[in-house]
């Protein structure tokens, strides 16, 4: 009897050492945006063919406005910053999956503010159309019967063919003899050039670059397609982490180093543009 009764509490207590560690089967909650305190590496995904806020330069190495901005944040925090370049089409799934961080590389936050958690926007951006330098096209209208690319999931493409409010331009753009994507501005500026394309709808940054480098192929159009605002991309509810870069921006701004590194592309009219702090 004594062997039996023994078995019986070892079985019994063994029943409820496996009861504790399970704990009820319940979930671990949630960590997404809970953990900047931890926090030692932050990832930026960007587009690496989109200059000056993201690109490759001759060395090889990735840089650009925005980088700069997402390394000094990195710097002040403590944090090792992870360049990480995405296909800007799947930049939705790269963010929901964790893959990184945030979207730091000239992304429109116009329109989209229920679809992510912003910071606060720190670029006026505006939406112009690049032709050929030799080209015959002086306006908007005289796209009509025209090639016109941009890039795929890009506010160009959305200025041209989003259908709510928007029948000024949805109007122009029934006008192109076609709108044409390409995956990166890169290789929509050598298609103009080779004459496959007649213009080209773009933030205006990337074009202020390209007129930079080659004003003797290429000209920007006076009148913009739309104006819009840069802002930071965070998975949607990830505001503590939020909350964390922006602080530190705003640091930046108010000890003048965002300025500063703003100057730096001043060649690209990105000191103009900045507009975080400013009235």
């Amino acid at each position: 009897m004594k062997k039996y009764l023994a078995l019986f509490l070892t079985m019994a207590m063994s029943v409820g050492v496996l009861a504790g560690c399970g704990g009820g089967n319940e979930e671990p909650a949630a960590t997404d945006g809970a953990d900047t305190a931890e926090r030692t590496t932050f990832t930026v995904g960007f587009d690496a063919e989109y200059p000056p806020y993201g690109f490759k330069n001759d060395a090889g190495e990735y840089v650009g406005f925005d980088l700069d901005l997402a390394q000094e944040v990195c710097d002040r925090n403590g944090w090792e910053l992870i360049k990480q370049p995405i296909d800007w089409s799947s930049k939705d799934m790269e963010l929901n999956s964790g893959t990184v961080d945030c979207l730091w590389n000239g992304f429109t936050m116009t329109g989209r503010e229920s679809e992510y958690t912003f910071s606060e926007p720190y670029v006026d951006n505006s939406i112009v159309f690049v032709v050929r330098q030799d080209s015959d096209i002086q306006t908007k209208e005289d796209l009509a019967g025209k090639i016109v690319i941009t890039q795929a999931g890009s506010s160009a493409l959305t200025a041209l063919t989003n259908t709510e409010d928007n029948d000024e331009n949805l109007a122009l753009a029934a006008t192109f003899a076609s709108l044409e994507q390409t995956p990166d501005y890169n290789s929509a500026f050598m298609s103009l050039e080779t004459g496959a394309v007649d213009a080209i709808a773009v933030d205006i940054g990337v074009a202020q670059y390209q007129l930079t480098n080659h004003s003797d192929k290429f000209r920007q159009l006076e009148e913009p397609l739309s104006t819009e605002q840069y802002a930071i991309a965070f998975k949607l509810g990830n505001e503590e982490l939020r909350d964390q870069v922006q602080a530190t921006l705003d640091e930046m701004v108010a000890d003048g180093t965002f300025d500063a590194i703003a100057a730096n592309y001043a060649d690209y009219n990105l000191d103009q543009m900045v507009c975080l702090g400013k009235e």
